[in-house]
């Protein structure tokens, strides 16, 4: 465990990073475009630390566990509602493990109303966010 730990603990730079450019990136270009902002307090939650059976050892692997895999929700949510704005296509090929949003996006060679489809995704990208963030 020790061996790696330099090498887990030194992903805390590009998460870090990560997190500053999540900032940036949805306080300049969601409001441009109208799209709700993602609160990150709902997916980064850092609290295994106060459990009392842990050592010191464990109670800050939980918090590292807790941001990085939290920060990880909260970057896919934000790109969520960027692709569900941006490009709400299905791939060509199955994806494994999509996001949720990625269901209601129209097919990959279902080209017909697809202007018309993603008007009302946009609608329901603010309505859901709403009760998300509420």
């Amino acid at each position: 465990n020790i061996v790696t730990a330099p090498f887990i603990y030194s992903m805390i730079i590009p998460f870090v990073a990560l997190d500053i450019f999540l900032f940036i990136y949805q306080s300049i270009c969601f409001p441009l475009y109208r799209i709700p902002k993602v609160k990150r307090a709902n997916y980064v939650v850092i609290d295994r630390h106060h459990l009392g059976y842990l050592n010191i050892i464990e109670k800050l692997n939980c918090a590292f566990c807790g941001y990085a895999d939290g920060l990880l929700a909260y970057a896919r949510q934000i790109l969520s509602r960027t692709e569900m704005y941006w490009c709400p296509i299905k791939h060509a090929r199955k994806v494994l493990d999509p996001h949720r949003r990625y269901a209601r996006f129209p097919d990959y060679a279902a080209g017909e109303d697809y202007a018309a489809q993603v008007v009302a995704l946009r609608e329901s990208l603010s309505a859901e966010a709403e009760q998300e963030n509420s």
